[in-house]
């Protein structure tokens, strides 16, 4: 049984305000999402203290975990940059005031448009792949470009627990896989030709992989830095992108690791990204956001099936997409309440919650043991300021709910800020084709 921490009885808190102002409500708006925009603050602090200010840190916030352009402003506000991976992710990012310089353009299928758009701006862009290094040769022979530029390689160091979440195995469909034979001398060769080329991006994974792992592909592609300067005879690097995945533990309110304990191993296995001879970009996303979010939504019907309690709510893969097709690597914790947002107490009894999707798998947990869920309580699920808001699963056409920013006042009153409106029947029209 989940202990009432102070995390959670600042989610009471919030959930109860929103229940009294009707952000949401019975048969009006029976799903909401919430981010804790004073706990954004919070991670981001702990992730800028993290590194020592003896070097230069970009931190683009990896806007695939939430690309909600008023949270992307907020962020801004906070002092990070924008990791985006598409034209869409890089139209938010401008249209939240970040500085073409402050924004990176990763992707493993960028059009010419978009380089082209890229290298215009002077967005820096890291290549995926020695054919994209040609594409982006062909553009700048012909004008020049403020654009940072690099090419992400595999550091081939392995996968963890979660294949879906390791980016450098040995197949690994990102970057250039740094061990297959010949591409050692051909990075060497691109780097020599290309004057243009100073960077070099490795991102190794997130949930599932552990800290030493991740640390260990960074030791790599700094240990390919310093060989590329070392064999030019130039420093012909000068920056590393070192990727985000810090995991995020879906256990309890625990922030652990830490963005402290993290580069705590990069100092352990690549001391030299610490001497400032290289500029550092960072891309978390998933572990700024994950903990600082929940989703809440009410409880429809509730009936027994096979023994089995099942509680019907209006949470399912529509907004937690990954929990319902991989429950095992994406588990959400969920908590029970009433009517009023007060935390539900009594025995608990094992019952699946489900969502209202039209597909036997659409499950948020299954043989959960919590207070018993009756019509009109309403359920949280946990760690969802992450993919849960970026990544709607249309499936029965369900309106994407509203997502409300939230401060709590000193006075401990709380405070929302509409991150982005419920989609109505008609917006549902308009996007299915009139």
């Amino acid at each position: 049984m989940m202990t009432h921490s102070p995390a959670a009885q600042r989610r009471e808190r919030i959930l109860t305000a929103a229940i009294r102002q009707r952000l949401i409500a019975p048969d009006d708006a029976l799903l909401a999402g919430f981010v804790d925009l004073d706990g954004v603050a919070d991670s981001v602090a702990a992730l800028q203290r993290a590194f020592p200010d003896s070097v230069s840190v970009l931190h683009a916030f990896a806007a695939k975990a939430n690309p909600l352009v008023p949270l992307l402003e907020e962020l801004r506000g906070l002092g990070m940059g924008c990791e985006v991976a598409s034209a869409g992710e890089l139209a938010q990012a401008l249209a939240a005031g970040f500085a073409p310089e402050q924004i990176v353009f990763d992707s493993p299928a960028k059009t010419r448009a978009e380089l082209l758009q890229a290298l215009e701006l002077g967005v820096a862009v890291n290549a995926d792949n020695f054919q994209e290094l040609d594409r982006i040769g062909d553009l700048l022979a012909t004008r020049s470009s403020t654009s940072q530029i690099g090419v992400r390689i595999n550091p081939q160091v392995g996968a963890g627990s979660i294949a879906a979440s390791s980016t450098a195995t040995a197949t690994s469909k990102f970057g250039i896989a740094l061990e297959d034979d010949g591409n050692m001398e051909r990075l060497l060769r691109a780097y020599r030709e290309h004057p243009w080329l100073t960077w070099v991006h490795a991102h190794v994974g997130s949930q599932g992989c552990p800290l030493d792992l991740i640390a260990q592909g960074i030791s790599r592609t700094v240990a390919f830095a310093e060989q590329v300067n070392a064999v030019l005879g130039r420093r012909q690097i000068v920056g590393i992108d070192i990727g985000g995945g810090l995991p995020v533990d879906f256990d309890s309110d625990s922030t652990a690791p830490g963005f402290d304990a993290y580069v705590d191993r990069l100092h352990d296995h690549a001391p030299a990204l610490f001497t400032g001879a290289y500029r550092i970009v960072t891309e978390f996303g998933h572990s700024l956001l994950s903990k600082n979010g929940f989703t809440a939504a009410f409880v429809e019907y509730t009936k027994t099936s096979g023994q089995r309690p099942i509680a019907i709510t209006h949470a399912g893969a529509q907004v937690a997409t990954r929990t319902v097709f991989q429950p095992d690597s994406w588990p959400l914790r969920v908590t029970a309440h009433d009517p009023t947002g007060a935390r539900k107490t009594g025995p608990p009894v094992a019952q699946d919650i489900a969502g209202p999707l039209c597909f036997a798998g659409d499950l948020i947990a299954r043989s959960r043991p919590l207070p018993a869920l009756v019509p009109g309580d309403i359920v949280a699920l946990l760690d969802t300021g992450a993919y849960c808001f970026s990544a709607p699963y249309h499936f029965n056409t369900l309106p994407e709910p509203a997502v409300y920013g939230v401060r709590t006042e000193p006075r401990r009153e709380v405070r929302f800020e509409l991150l982005r409106s419920a989609q109505t029947i008609d917006d549902l029209i308009a996007r299915t084709g009139r």
